[in-house]
C-alpha cells in the first residue's frame, strides 16, 4: 500500500494559502455540529520519524476549539502502564461525545516498531492486531468516528531530515540512536508498517495514507480527509451507525453449560460454628495467596452480581477482610455519571482494572448493559444484543493478559428477598438500604430472571466462568464464594486446592 503513495506531490505557497482558508473555516464550523450532534471523534497519526506528524497535528488543531479537542502524545509505556493490559492506556484517550481526541502515535505503536524492538512473538503480534480491530469496531459500533493517518516519506528523505535536525544544536536532541537504526533498517520497518496497515484497514476505520514530503500538500490532504469523514458521519442518522440485530450474537467462545436460575437448589445451609471455623480457614488461605499473587504479578478480577438483598455487600466484606489493603480495591458500580454516559459503556470498567498482582472487586459490573439497561430500556436493542460479544471480547482480553476472572451471581428466591426487604425496612439502622427502586425492580422479577439466564448462557466461558452462589443462607454463600476464589487462584498458581472439584 505504501508504495502507491505519490511522494512527489507538492503545491505552491499561493495554492496552499488559497485552498486552506476555506478548509479551515469549514472545519471550524463542523466542530460546532460535532458538539451539537454529540459525535465523538478520534484522529490518530502514525508514520515515520521526522515525517512531520507534529506539524500536521498543529495545522489541524489550529482550526479547532481547544475546549473540545485534546491532543495525546503516545510514547513507550511506563512501568505502571506495563502492569495493565496492553489496551488499557488507550481507553483513557477515548473522548466524550462531541469531543475530538487527536493522537500523536497510538495503539499501533505496539504492533509496528514493537514488533522489531521488543520481544513480541508472531502469535502475540496477531493477538494484538485482532485486539485493535475489536477495539476500533466496538468504538465505531457505539457511534465513534475514527480517522487514521499514516504519514509516509522515503528512506532518503528521512535521512536528510535527520541530518538537518542533528546539525542544529537546538534540535539535535530530537534524533536518537534508535532513529538512526530505524533509518538503516528502513525496509524492515516498512514491512512492519505495511502488515499492520493491511490487517487493520477496515470499512469502519480505514487508513488514509499521506505523503509527508511536502508539508503544505500533506496539511491540505489531512484537513480535507477530516472534513470529508466528519461530514459523512454527521449526515448519518445515529441509528444507522447502530445496526439492529434480531438475535443475541455472543461470538464463538468456549461456553460452559449453565443451569437456569429456577433449576438451582437453595436448600444448603451452614450452622454458625461451622461457618466461623471455615471462614477463618478460608480467609487465612486467601491472605497467604494474596502475597503469592503479588510476587507472581497475577491480576485477579472478582465480579459480583445478584438479586437486591442477596448479600453482595456482606460477601465482599468477608473477602476484603482477608486481603492486604494495599493490594486490592472495591469498585462500586452505580448508574453511570454524565461523564461515563458520554463514552462507550466499557470505558469506566477499563479505567478501574487492577495492576498485575492486585485484586479488583466489582460490586455490580459491565453486565448492567444486559440486565438493568436491557430491562429498563436504558439502551437500544442493538446495543444490548451486541453487548454479549463485546463483554466476551473484554474478558478474553483480560484473560490473555493473565488475569484470574471470577463472576458470581448471588441467588435467592422471591420469598427470601421479601423477608430481607421487610427486615431492612423495619430496622432503623438498615432502613437506608431499601429504596423505592428496590421494590420497583422486584415487581419485574420475571423479566430480570430471563435476562440473567441469557447472561449466564452466553457469557460463561472457560476463561471467565459464572458461579451461581446459593445465597439463601448467607453463611453458606459466603463460604462457597471464598472457596471458589481460593481454588481458582491455586489453579492459576499451579497448586492443588483442598476443596475438590466444584459444581455450580
Amino acid at each position: 500500500m505504501l508504495e502507491k503513495i505519490d511522494l512527489k506531490k507538492n503545491i505552491t505557497k499561493e495554492e496552499f494559502k488559497s485552498a486552506s482558508k476555506k478548509l479551515r473555516e469549514q472545519l471550524s464550523s463542523l466542530q460546532q455540529q460535532v458538539l451539537k450532534q454529540k459525535l465523538p471523534v478520534i484522529i490518530l497519526f502514525e508514520g515515520w520519524g521526522a515525517s512531520g506528524k507534529g506539524e500536521l497535528i498543529s495545522d489541524l488543531i489550529l482550526n479547532l476549539d481547544p475546549r473540545w479537542c485534546k491532543v495525546h502524545s503516545v510514547t513507550r509505556p511506563t512501568e505502571l502502564e506495563r502492569r495493565k493490559p496492553v489496551l488499557w492506556r488507550y481507553w483513557n484517550f477515548v473522548p466524550k461525545a462531541g469531543n475530538f481526541s487527536v493522537l500523536d502515535r497510538s495503539w499501533y505503536l505496539d504492533v509496528t516498531t514493537a514488533r522489531l524492538e521488543e520481544d513480541v512473538s508472531a502469535k502475540e503480534l496477531t493477538r494484538r492486531l485482532n485486539s485493535i480491530n475489536t477495539f476500533e469496531r466496538e468504538l465505531t459500533d457505539a457511534g465513534y468516528l475514527i480517522i487514521k493517518f499514516f504519514v509516509h516519506i522515503s528512506k532518503k528523505e528521512q535521512k536528510e531530515r535527520f541530518e538537518k535536525l542533528a546539525k542544529d544544536r537546538n534540535t539535535q536532541w530530537r534524533v536518537t540512536e534508535q532513529d538512526w537504526k530505524r533509518n538503516r533498517q528502513y525496509e524492515k520497518y516498512c514491512e512492519s508498517f505495511e502488515e499492520a496497515i493491511g490487517y487493520t484497514n477496515t470499512t469502519a476505520a480505514p487508513w488514509h495514507l499521506i505523503s509527508g514530503t511536502d508539508r503544505r500538500a500533506a496539511a491540505l490532504d489531512v484537513i480535507s480527509a477530516v472534513i470529508a469523514r466528519v461530514t459523512e458521519a454527521l449526515n448519518q442518522e445515529h441509528q444507522a451507525r447502530l445496526p439492529a440485530q434480531e438475535l443475541i450474537q455472543p461470538g464463538a467462545y468456549p461456553f460452559l453449560p449453565m443451569p437456569k436460575l429456577s433449576e438451582v437448589p437453595l436448600n444448603r445451609t451452614m450452622d454458625r460454628d461451622e461457618y466461623q471455623k471455615k471462614l477463618e480457614e478460608e480467609q487465612k488461605q486467601l491472605r497467604e495467596l494474596h502475597s503469592e499473587l503479588y510476587l507472581k504479578k497475577i491480576p485477579v478480577i472478582l465480579a459480583f452480581e445478584g438479586w437486591d438483598a442477596a448479600g453482595k455487600g456482606g460477601t465482599i466484606r468477608r473477602v476484603a477482610k482477608a486481603l492486604d489493603p494495599r493490594g486490592y480495591q472495591v469498585v462500586p458500580i452505580a448508574s453511570p455519571t454524565p461523564d461515563e454516559k458520554a463514552r462507550q459503556y466499557l470505558w469506566r470498567f477499563w479505567k478501574n482494572l487492577p495492576r498485575d498482582g492486585h485484586i479488583a472487586i466489582f460490586d455490580r459490573t459491565w453486565y448492567g448493559r444486559v440486565l438493568v439497561e436491557r430491562v429498563e430500556n436504558f439502551c437500544t436493542e442493538a446495543e444490548w444484543s451486541r453487548a454479549y460479544r463485546e463483554i466476551n471480547e473484554f474478558e478474553r482480553e483480560l484473560a490473555d493478559w493473565g488475569a484470574v476472572i471470577l463472576k458470581f451471581w448471588l441467588q435467592i428466591d422471591q420469598e427470601e428477598q421479601l423477608r430481607r426487604f421487610q427486615s431492612r425496612q423495619n430496622n432503623p439502622e438498615k432502613s437506608w438500604k431499601i429504596t423505592d427502586e428496590d421494590w420497583r425492580n422486584r415487581s419485574k422479577w420475571d423479566q430480570y430472571e430471563a435476562c440473567v439466564n441469557d447472561m449466564l448462557k452466553y457469557t460463561s466461558t472457560r476463561y471467565a466462568p459464572w458461579h451461581i452462589i446459593e445465597s439463601q443462607d448467607k453463611k453458606f454463600g459466603r463460604i462457597q464464594t471464598l472457596e471458589l476464589i481460593t481454588d481458582a487462584i491455586l489453579d492459576k498458581c499451579g497448586e492443588k486446592h483442598p476443596h475438590g472439584k466444584k459444581e455450580d
